[in-house]
């Protein structure tokens, strides 16, 4: 076999070359005719029985190789290995060769035997008609080209050579030539095939990666001409448009494609007419993407690009999940997700949107209502009680509000009303506080009974001149009018209102300079342990004076710092100031400091507090820093992590108001906690209440357990206290019972009242 220097031959090229010699037998058989023919005609010339010898003989051969033959088409190829491969192509030279012999050792023998010029020329016409035959047949083995050329050119080339005649030599020389030059013949048809079958073979690879990757497109895929006919088509394209692969789609125009597949399919005649509307742009370049609807919410999202001789390809892919899951995230932005009523901005949006429509002289009717005392169902019951007692509202309030309004929730049990499908001022307000009045009443939630009231603030304004933010600061004040004058009454918004939000305007500014010049003050009110005989902490609060107006209390300003984004400033205040009274203190006596939420999502409020703690002074074992529930909702990893970082340092870690949180008991084994204040609601009656006093216990042993100090606020009275030490509720107390919050001078004075008392408690307990 000719083979590429240094490198085998592929397997499958061998494979073709040896099939190629068994290939074709009708014209062995005619090569047999031809020879029997030649023979026996040389024979009745001659009367020579060499000659019928030689007739016998191929056709006897011509039998036993087509016997040979036969054996050979039952081989499997596929699983021949080379040398089982080696033995068919001996087998067939075996053969071959005794052809090509009987052929030249008839001329030589008439050459030299007979030298009869018919015999001769009729024996040496054959043979080289079968040389001929040798290229044609048996390219694909070199060996069978050189072989069988020199079994029938040998005995020529000798014959003429044993004559002795000049003449004879020459023509026998002249056989060197035409034998090379059938072996360069064949070599040169054998290396173009090798060529071609490699190329094949390859053409053949790359087709069925191809064909493999285009049906394991996640994507559906056509490949259109400049006229729209389909050229390529994958099954995933089959799949996605109801199509049968057997369908004859290629050349068909991709029209008439999708008519038939979808109409087979769920889309009715104006669908799919659609649908080919929507794909239209795309084919014509106008567009590359888009997105096209189908019933049962699927959606199909195609893009185009243009090829070169102005066909395109067309790709599109199922994107029903994500399109279901972006309408989900929308929803959940939009919809509140306990209550499924409009979140504020959504609100905002299709406030806008009615607005817009209809006469600008109309009234519209803004009104805002929360409930009464709400934080007192979340305290009695639990939040997943007052959640579901907000579903309840949210639905009566919808149900009774009527087709034409626009219902929200704004924020906790705030609620809010958008009416403006009255041409009448009177009539609006005659809705508004009829809607007011049916919000009243009992409401039944988990086998609970509330008596709810609402406090509702009004404001109405022509739709012409409707501004969102303008109109809900307006009724923000009335509603605050509401709360502070007539709790769970209806306030419609007064024009004179104005100047109470020009107050809060000038109270922001007036804040902002107090905070800039420090004139913010800090108060500390003692944590002291339950025999009264020692501070342990005190918790630093803010306190400002205003200049003209007097004490300013916590839950005003604290609120307008949360609403001007100052609430970090105020912190970092009262850290810097409560670290510097602290170093005044006697070295057992720790400051405790609240941290709002704002500080918890700062990245760099540890490096601040750890900067404080080095400017002042104050060991960080001697700081406390409190954290409420609420900042850890968002994101508790982040927030563990920072506290983890402080408690590292030797900070003490509390988290305040313990109890309120909907989930807080998880928190005291997640994060790094050293502290527990367990809110004032838990100490509220607590001689009265035998399942709130319970209640507490557990929240104290569960504590405990977890290996953290315990901190009871809100204690009052003496009462209260006694049942706290009788039943060791408390590793410390802070209330009224003890102490109220003081000046930095005055907890020194107490620090040192507490300690002559604990050393007369101790000298008596000596006496004793």
């Amino acid at each position: 076999m000719i083979r590429p220097r240094r490198k085998p031959l592929p397997k499958g090229v061998y494979h073709s070359f040896v099939r190629s010699l068994y290939e074709n037998r009708a014209t062995l058989f005619i090569g047999m005719i031809s020879h029997a023919v030649t023979f026996l005609l040389v024979y009745t010339r001659v009367d020579d029985a060499f000659f019928l010898f030689a007739t016998v003989a191929v056709i006897a051969i011509f039998v036993l190789r087509m016997f040979d033959m036969r054996g050979f088409d039952r081989l499997d190829l596929s699983s021949a290995d080379d040398v089982t491969l080696r033995l068919w192509e001996d087998r067939y030279l075996l053969g071959g060769l005794c052809v090509t012999m009987t052929c030249g050792l008839a001329c030589a023998y008439a050459i030299v035997v007979t030298q009869d010029a018919f015999a001769e020329l009729a024996c040496i016409s054959v043979t080289v008609a079968s040389m001929i035959s040798i290229v044609g047949r048996n390219y694909g083995s070199s060996r069978a080209v050189a072989i069988l050329t020199a079994g029938a050119c040998g005995p020529i080339f000798f014959g003429l050579l044993s004559l002795g005649d000049f003449y004879m030599g020459v023509l026998a020389a002249l056989m060197i030539p035409l034998a090379v030059t059938t072996w360069q013949m064949a070599k040169g048809v054998r290396e173009f095939l090798y060529r071609n079958v490699i190329a094949a073979t390859e053409i053949a690879t790359i087709a069925d990666r191809f064909d493999a990757a285009l049906n394991n497109m996640t994507h559906g895929l056509f490949m259109l001409d400049a006229q729209g006919r389909v050229l390529v088509v994958n099954r995933r394209a089959t799949d996605l448009l109801n199509l049968d692969w057997t369908f004859g789609l290629k050349d068909s125009h991709l029209e008439v494609v999708l008519k038939y597949g979808m109409r087979h399919s769920f889309l009715d005649g104006d669908q799919i007419r659609q649908v080919l509307r929507q794909l239209k742009p795309l084919l014509e370049g106008v567009e590359t993407r888009t997105l096209v609807p189908f019933p049962d919410d699927f959606y199909l999202e195609f893009s185009a690009s243009r090829r070169l001789d102005g066909g395109t390809v067309l790709i599109f892919e199922d994107v029903s999940a994500r399109i279901l899951a972006e309408r989900k995230i929308l929803n959940m932005v939009r919809y509140d997700a306990l209550t499924g009523l409009p979140t504020r901005s959504y609100f905002s949006e299709l406030v806008e949107a009615a607005i817009g429509q209809g006469d600008p002289d109309r009234p519209v009717a803004f009104l805002i209502m929360d409930i009464v005392d709400f934080k007192h169902v979340n305290d009695m019951r639990g939040h997943v009680v007052g959640d579901q007692l907000l579903v309840v509202v949210a639905e009566r309030l919808r149900a009774l509000a009527g087709e034409g309004a626009i219902v929200g929730r704004l924020m906790g049990d705030e609620f809010v009303v958008l009416l403006a499908d009255e041409p009448d001022r009177a009539a609006l307000d005659s809705r508004m506080r009829s809607l007011h009045q049916q919000m009243r009443g009992t409401y039944t939630v988990s086998g609970f009974t509330f008596l709810l009231t609402m406090s509702a603030g009004s404001v109405m304004t022509p739709a012409g001149t409707f501004s969102f933010e303008d109109v809900q600061i307006k009724a923000d004040l009335a509603l605050f009018e509401s709360k502070n004058r007539n709790r769970g009454g209806f306030t419609a918004f007064e024009e004179t209102m104005d100047e109470q939000y020009v107050d809060r305007q000038k109270l922001k500014a007036d804040f902002q300079q107090a905070l800039e010049t420090a004139a913010l003050s800090v108060a500390y009110q003692p944590m002291i342990t339950p025999d009264g005989l020692h501070i342990e902490c005190c918790e630093a609060l803010a306190r400002w004076t205003h200049p003209e107006r007097g004490p300013v209390g916590p839950a005003v300003f604290i609120r307008v710092a949360e609403e001007m984004g100052l609430v970090s400033e105020v912190t970092a205040f009262v850290l810097r100031r409560a670290c510097i009274d602290c170093m005044d203190w006697p070295d057992g006596m720790a400051v405790s400091v609240n941290l709002s939420v704002v500080d918890l999502r700062n990245p760099g409020f540890a490096a601040k507090v750890l900067q404080i703690l080095e400017e002042t002074g104050l060991p960080p074992r001697r700081l406390h820093l409190e954290v409420t529930e609420g900042g850890f909702i968002e994101d508790p990893v982040k927030v563990g992590a920072m506290l983890q970082q402080l408690r590292a340092r030797g900070i003490a870690i509390a988290i305040d108001d313990f109890g309120t949180g909907y989930s807080s008991l998880s928190y005291l084994d997640t994060l790094p906690l050293d502290l527990v204040k367990v809110d004032r609601s838990f100490v509220r009656n607590i001689r009265e209440d035998a399942r709130r006093f319970n209640l507490l216990r557990g929240v104290v042993q569960l504590s405990r357990e977890l290996g953290l100090r315990v901190i009871v606020e809100g204690v009052e009275t003496l009462d209260q206290l006694d049942l706290l030490r009788a039943h060791d509720c408390a590793d410390l107390i802070q209330g009224y019972v003890f102490a109220r919050p003081m000046p930095a001078g005055e907890i020194l004075n107490l620090a040192f009242a507490t300690d002559s008392k604990r050393a007369i408690a101790a000298r008596k307990s000596q006496l004793t």
